[in-house]
This record gives C-alpha cells, structure tokens and sequence, in this order.
C-alpha cells in the first residue's frame, strides 16, 4: 500500500506541473511563458520585461495557485514518508537554527547589498566588509569588525535551503526568495537613513524582521507555558517572554520599543501576502453598496487593505480604526503612496480602542456617522481568545445599524481529517475535505496549508490567541447577535470571508 500511495503522490506532482504548463504554454501570444526560475531573483521594486512579470503574475492564477499547493502538499507528504525519521526530528527541532540564519540575512541587510552586486554574486569577505561599512554609520561609533568565515556559513546554510545561491566557493547570489524579502532600499540609502529601511516598502522584509525578532523569542516559552504555567501567572507565552503585564499591542508602545511599532505597522502590510490580495476585492458584494457607503476597517493598523478595496471602488469611504499612536504614523508610513486616494479624504483614520464602546466619527465629505454600513475586521480576531472575541463581536453589533455587515476575514481552518459533518445544518462554512475523494494528499493539504496552522500557533504564542474552525466562527457569532450569510473562501489560502448580519 505505501508503494502505490508515493506513486500516488509522485503522480498528483506530475499532474499538477503538467496543468500549470498549460496554463503557461496559453497565455502567450508569442513563445510559450516558462515558469519563473528560483535562481532567477525578482525584485518588486525592479521594471521588468513585460514576458518576465506575465510569467510571474500567473504565479497567483486560480489554477496555477491550486496545482502549486497540490505539488506543495505532495512533495511535503513524499519526504515525510521517505525520509530517515531522525532527519525529519533532527531538521524540526532545529528549526530555530534556519529562522536564525533568515533573521540575519534581514538585519545585516545583505539582501540589498547582492541585489547591487548582481547575478555574478559577490566573496563573502566583501560581503562582510560592506555589511561593516552599513553598519558604521554612526561617525562616533566605536569600529566593527566581523568574521567573514562565520557569515559563510551562515549563507550556506541558507544556501542549502534554497534561500540563497552559492555560485562558486563562498561566493554568494541573491535568488528568487532572497529577493522576495528585499526592501527596495540602495545600500547607500540603508547606510545613510537605516530607520526609513521599510517606509513605502511591501512590508516583507519588516515582517521578517518581527518574526526573527519577538515571535522567534515568544516561542521557546511556548511548551513552558502550556505544561507548567498554562495562565496561572502570565497571561500568554508573550508575557512570560518579555516579562510584562501588558498586552502586546499596549506594550509596543511603551518607550523603548519605538521602532518595533513602526515596524510591526509596515509587518502587518506584508501580511497581504498570506493571500492574493484581490480576494478581498472579490470577498465581499463592494459594488452593491451605495455611494459613499462608509467601510470601518476595525484594528486597520496603517490602511494596507482599506486601500486596496478603496482603489477598486472609488465610490466607498473608508475609515481605518486603530490605536491612537498607530493612527498617528498611518499616513505618513505611505509616503507618497495613494495619495490621490489620501487628497480626496476617501481613506481617513479614527482613534479608537475597539475593546470600548463604538463612538461617532466624522467622515469627510459625509459627516458623523453612528452606523457605518460595513464593519471589517481583518486578521483582527485571531489576536484575541474567545472572551474577547465575544466582547468584540458584542460592541460592534450594539452600534450596527439594521441594514450593517460585518465582514471578518481570517483564516478558517480544515480539519486534518475528513470532515462528514459538512454541509449539516450549522455548518454551511465547514468543508467535507480539500481534496477530492480517493486523493493521496492530506485532507487540509498538509504542507500546501502549513502557513495557517503555523499562524494558527503563533496567535497562541504572542496572544493566547486561535485561528478558526468554521465551528468556531459560528459558535461566535450566534452567541452575539450576527448571523452568518455567507463564507467566501478565498483563492490559494486558507482565508475566509465571512458575511453576518444583525438579529
């Protein structure tokens, strides 16, 4: 049986590759479009040749996404079944050694450096001599000297997984991932101004930089937490890490961490990339809403998704409510982006504490709104356990207005296994399985899915906090005056968009 599930599998690879080609050979009307290479590195930032961004646009095509995480789910599920099971705990229990690496490659901001040093890639000791010149800004600094041996050896073992290219003896090359954590930003500009290093950037490399820095460290409490503190001392692993009553958002304002919450602002923009970021487009009826309809983004941070939705429907006001310090650098963390959306006052920001009572707003080119016609709550409730969910969910439908929806976008979790309690009364949200009968593949696509389960832990790392069933949503929503209408689920991502009304 396990002989013909791996060729199961190696057939559902092959399957998959050949449905992408397709795709690929179709959508030319020149010479077929080959698949982007991962020695090849692509940088936003960077004007490419139009085959070049079609080949790389279709990347995120419904089909070409789906048949990825086919090949993703089944080449995670061939190494799992074939590899020396030591191996597989020596590489998982270790896995702190590689997020350390990643953390490096982003805070020495070599990354930057190889994107000027080209496909040819540059010797890891002038490497390391212009990671020294970066890092001397400071004229009255004392001079630092590294050890380029230790770098190359960090780079290898990026190298080994892929995120860099060694291109001959301790020669190193940006590839197609290291280049996806690039911030734009010239060596000389990181040198001259190295807080600006995520301003107007696609907050990849900020979240990187959160999550090699905070969630790296709030995770080696986590089984200490669970076992023997379990919140009878501190309220999450967080707490316990960083030694505070505070909650995490109250805490990244405290003095001292400055530039972790400008930073965390530009992170949650590069969390669009959990998902297409056109689902949210399509996730909800826009165009049905009447002109000048106004769209509270709850816990909006600094805008990233109000302004997607606000640059497709031009006829919406939105208003992005937040924490009075994060509303405070919201437009400025921009700069001259969206600006025409900004001048036309159809994206403003509101200081707001979600966890206290909805107060009226003014909207300009409106007025005072009391009932906005959309609440959005975007990758909000996964930070907060079910208490205050219910809190939450409590005061937003106390200021609903007859005709309001709430819209909460999050992951929605599969199980691991078949689910036949699907499409039961109570479950119109819940599916059956990912994955047709008789497939090979994990249920919830394994390691195709893996993103939301590890989001899923880290919520209960930094929050004491949970993505969610389907089961789970409803349970919410029932217990708090929302009824759930619909759940679109989104294109390539475990993300969900659930539309409830007031009962």
């Amino acid at each position: 049986m396990t002989f013909a599930k791996l060729r199961a599998l190696h057939a559902a690879i092959g399957e998959a590759i050949d449905e992408i080609e397709k795709v690929y050979k179709t959508s030319s009307d020149g010479a077929p479009l080959d698949y982007p290479s991962l020695d090849m590195p692509y940088y936003t930032s960077e004007k490419h040749t139009p085959e070049v961004d079609k080949a790389e646009a279709l990347r995120i095509q419904d089909t070409v996404f789906a048949a990825s995480n086919r090949i993703v789910s089944a080449a995670g599920q061939l190494s799992a079944t074939v590899n020396k099971p030591w191996f597989s705990l020596i590489e998982g229990i270790n896995a702190t050694n590689f997020v350390a690496c990643l953390q490096f490659l982003e805070a020495s901001n070599i990354v930057e450096i190889l994107r000027e040093a080209g496909p040819a890639g540059l010797h890891v000791k002038d490497i390391t001599s212009k990671v020294v010149e970066l890092r001397s800004w400071k004229t009255d600094a004392e001079p630092v000297e590294y050890d380029s041996s230790k770098f190359s050896h960090v780079l290898r073992m990026l190298a080994t997984y892929h995120w860099l290219r060694e291109v001959s003896p301790d020669v190193f090359a940006n590839n197609r991932l290291s280049s996806f954590i690039d911030s734009g930003k010239t060596p000389e500009q990181l040198k001259n101004a190295p807080q600006t290093k995520y301003d107007a950037s696609d907050g990849v490399a900020a979240y990187t930089a959160t999550a090699g820095d905070e969630a790296f460290k709030i995770m080696t409490n986590l089984t200490d937490w669970l076992l023997n503190d379990h919140g009878t001392k501190t309220a999450s692993p967080f707490n316990q890490t960083f030694k505070t009553p505070l909650e995490y958002y109250t805490w990244l304002e405290e003095p001292g961490n400055e530039k972790r919450l400008v930073r965390f602002g530009h992170a949650m923009h590069g969390t669009q990339q959990f998902e297409i970021a056109s689902n949210i487009v399509q996730g909800f009826p826009w165009e049905e809403l009447p002109k000048d309809s106004v769209v509270v983004d709850v816990g909006g941070g600094i805008g990233t998704i109000s302004l997607i939705v606000a640059e497709a429907h031009p006829h919406l006001r939105f208003v992005i409510e937040d924490r009075a310090p994060v509303c405070a650098i919201g437009r400025s963390a921009w700069g001259s982006a969206y600006a025409d959306i900004f001048d036309a006052d159809r994206v403003s920001y509101h200081a707001q504490d979600f966890f206290e009572p909805q107060r009226p707003f003014n909207v300009p080119g409106v007025g005072t709104v009391v009932h906005p016609d959309v609440y959005l709550i975007r990758t909000v409730a996964h930070n907060w356990g079910d208490a205050k969910v219910l809190q939450l969910l409590k005061l937003l439908r106390a200021a609903a207005g007859p005709k309001t929806h709430l819209l909460w976008v999050d992951t929605m979790l599969p199980y691991a296994c078949v689910d036949d309690q699907s499409g039961k009364e109570g479950a119109l949200g819940a599916v059956r399985s990912l994955v047709p009968d008789g497939s090979p593949l994990l249920p919830n696509l394994g390691r195709g899915s893996a993103n939301a389960y590890i989001l899923d832990i880290q919520m209960l790392g930094r929050f004491d906090a949970k993505e969610r069933t389907y089961r789970e949503y409803d349970a919410l929503t029932s217990s708090t005056g929302w009824k759930i209408t619909r759940v679109n689920r989104a294109v390539g991502s475990l993300f969900a968009y659930t539309t409830a009304v007031p009962v």
